[in-house]
């Protein structure tokens, strides 16, 4: 994890930090910053990091298990960002939704992870 953490970041019981495994480091690099725009700063050879407003995380060298955790992102404009999911090469798992409270769509990523991202 970063050490240059924002206090800000920091909420009692909150999600500050998410870790994947991946088969290709620089494959998941490539996809998330094309279709969220994810910058990331690589600590050696099996690690890269990323920072956002609210949530940091990072990428390791590894074989990804499907199914352990569903990370859900936020967006403004869900079809903008379900169009950037697929140009960067995401597999929608399920069409746009809606549920109480908003509207919402899962992808899998390059390793095979399933995400999902909500809007209002």
């Amino acid at each position: 994890m970063s050490n240059t953490v924002s206090q800000q970041k920091l909420k009692h019981q909150q999600i500050q930090y998410i870790e994947f495994l991946s088969r290709d480091l620089e494959a998941a690099k490539t996809f998330y910053s094309q279709a969220f725009g994810w910058s990331f700063t690589d600590y050696g050879p099996h690690y890269t990091a990323f920072e956002g407003d609210f949530v940091d995380g990072g990428f390791t060298s590894g074989t990804p298990e499907k199914g352990s955790i569903l990370v859900i992102l936020y967006s403004e404009d869900l079809t903008q960002t379900r169009d950037h999911v697929i140009a960067a090469g995401g597999i929608i798992s399920k069409e746009i939704f809606e549920f109480p409270g908003g509207r919402r769509f899962h992808f899998l990523d390059p390793d095979g992870y399933e995400l999902a991202v909500w809007s209002l």
